[in-house]
């Protein structure tokens, strides 16, 4: 008649104890319970895991407002916004100074404007880190919810608005107002500037 042995398995922990369970030498380190030349289980040391944080970066929130960079740090971009209307705006002078800021991707910068009758506007922007600069010109008189009168076509870290090619942008209408000029750093994040011209 043949006998079946039925073998229990054994975890890994329960093999060291057995290991460990074997006549001790005299002399145990007290830092390793095992005698010399066994292995035990519990002799290996344990590191407990620890979570790891990955910082990551985000865009800036819908709508969120750039840093504004002071005046005296814009006029830096003046030379490169007067090469561009030159190019883009021939014939036509700067309407107030350059303006500029610190962006994060998704943000915007306004600059308050004044829209005069049968002028013709042409909006030039550069953007250092930023990749696609938008540029908007935008109506605001109170109490009608702002109107977007213009906005560039082109496509990069430099923006023309009513550039040469498609012309610069004429307010139809023979009543000036309020308006304001919107840069956006639609990807990328870093410095933008912004020059208006009139005619």
């Amino acid at each position: 008649m043949m006998r079946v042995f039925h073998v229990l398995p054994l975890s890994l922990a329960a093999l060291g104890a057995l290991a460990c369970s074997s006549t001790p030498e005299p002399t145990i380190d007290p830092n390793n319970p095992c005698p010399p030349g066994q292995w035990c289980a519990s002799a290996v040391p344990t590191t407990p895991a620890t979570a790891v944080t990955t910082p990551t970066t985000t865009a800036a929130p819908a709508g969120s407002a750039a840093t504004p960079i002071p005046p005296v740090a814009a006029v830096a971009a003046t030379p490169i916004l007067q090469g561009m209307g030159t190019t883009e705006a021939p014939g036509m002078k700067p309407d107030g100074g350059p303006f500029a800021g610190q962006f994060q991707e998704g943000q915007t910068l306004e600059q308050q404007i004044n829209i005069s009758p049968g002028k013709c506007y042409t909006v030039v922007g550069i953007g250092l880190g930023v990749q696609e600069l938008d540029i908007q010109l935008v109506s605001q008189a109170a109490p009608l919810p702002p109107v977007v009168l213009a906005q560039d076509s082109t496509t990069g870290a430099a923006a023309t608005l009513g550039g040469k090619a498609s012309g610069c942008w004429k307010n139809p209408l023979p009543l000036g107002g309020p308006g304001k000029v919107i840069l956006k750093a639609t990807k990328g994040a870093g410095i933008a500037a912004a020059q208006v011209f009139i005619k």
